[in-house]
């Protein structure tokens, strides 16, 4: 006998990544000599001195056991102090601030905090897919706000305006944005408060990408009144190398902080203690870590134009992540077809566009996160 699933879960497929992921090991474990430049998992090591601080604090008293649902304080006042020097944005440690076990998590908290079965939520297109898979999770309703290139991959407030927002409680963003690396600035994100305030919208920017091959970190709260109706999720791992250490943060006003704390504390135990120490010392990293990690993103990238220019595809070289957004040229067909073609005639391993929404077709998106010399590898193969 088999249990029947929820019905939540109808409308839920797996990650795409976690399915085609088995694809490709599939094809290494055949003796495919496989580049796989489809994930943004970094494959650079965190600063050395993050590792010592987690390996000594393991034989301190509270080491091993459960912490404090709202973290350690060293760590909540790291991630303020990091606000403060990075972004100019003052925070309360203890009540503006949550660590979390990545952002991935944080999006679920949020949603599960503020979304009723029935509520709508704007949705970026092309954008992050578990927007979309944790919306449909606490039986809220995807409502998807496009993006184009033409408008710098910024929302058209004209067209939002002329549909019905009524049900709309919340709005994902994300500037940095991930897939394309459009960058926001003061008057985009004022833009963005404004129109959340107008509509009575919570607005979330989803915020990991903003030290990668970026001149200029910004954060929404940054912008006068954004407390109001923002808050915003920052993580350790892609700024400092950290993804498999799962840490993320919450920043925001203390109500808003404090519904989704209700959330995580009947969802957890608290955070490693060792992890946070860890977090805590990473965050007092200078700006010498930043200039040699996109010293190296910068020369992967030129390689990775290369690469896009064989394939007859056009990218924009102000972007910032660590991806390559690029569209395919003109008569390429669908960019799933386009990419497995590449995985089993090149052994190359390219994400589609189409996987982050249907303004994502006629695209494909590069990693960063592969070695030059695999990346000239891949070159060589076209």
């Amino acid at each position: 006998m088999i249990i029947a699933s929820a019905n939540r879960l109808n409308q839920t497929s797996e990650y795409y990544f976690s399915r085609k992921l088995k694809e490709v090991r599939a094809l290494a474990a055949a003796g495919k000599p496989i580049i796989n430049m489809g994930v943004g998992s970094p494959d650079l090591p965190p600063p050395p001195h993050v590792i010592k601080a987690l390996t000594s604090s393991l034989v301190d008293g509270p080491a091993h056991q459960y912490q404090s649902y709202k973290g350690l304080p060293q760590l909540t006042e790291a991630m303020a102090d990091f606000y403060q020097k990075r972004y100019a944005v003052t925070l309360n440690p203890e009540e503006e601030i949550l660590p979390l076990m990545g952002s991935k998590e944080g999006i679920m908290h949020i949603s599960m905090a503020f979304l009723n079965p029935g509520d709508e939520v704007l949705i970026p297109n092309p954008g992050y897919p578990t927007y979309t898979s944790v919306t449909r999770l606490v039986e809220a309703e995807p409502v998807y706000y496009n993006l184009d290139a033409s408008n710098n991959w910024m929302p058209d407030y004209s067209a939002l305006e002329k549909r019905d927002l009524s049900k709309v409680k919340l709005m994902w963003v994300n500037y940095p944005h991930m897939p394309t690396g459009a960058k926001a600035t003061t008057a985009d994100f004022e833009k963005l408060v404004a129109f959340a305030k107008a509509n009575e919208i919570l607005l979330v920017n989803d915020n990991p990408y903003s030290f990668i091959l970026n001149e200029n970190p910004q954060s929404i709260l940054s912008v006068t009144g954004a407390k109001e109706v923002a808050i915003e999720l920052n993580s350790l791992s892609k700024s400092f190398n950290m993804s498999g250490w799962r840490v993320g943060m919450l920043l925001g006003a203390a109500d808003y902080v404090s519904t989704v704390l209700t959330v995580k504390s009947n969802m957890d135990s608290g955070m490693f203690y060792g992890i946070q120490k860890g977090a805590a010392a990473v965050l007092t990293e200078g700006e010498a870590w930043f200039n040699g990690l996109n010293e190296i993103y910068e020369k992967r990238r030129e390689q990775v134009w290369k690469l896009a220019d064989l394939l007859g595809c056009t990218y924009d070289k102000n972007a910032a992540g660590m991806f390559v957004w690029a569209k395919l040229p003109e008569g390429a067909g669908d960019a799933e077809a386009f990419i497995d073609d590449i995985l089993i005639n090149k052994s190359v391993f390219i994400t589609p566009g189409s996987i982050f929404g249907s303004q994502g077709a006629g695209y494909i998106r590069f990693s960063l996160c592969v070695t030059e010399d695999k990346i000239k590898e891949a070159i060589g193969r076209f």
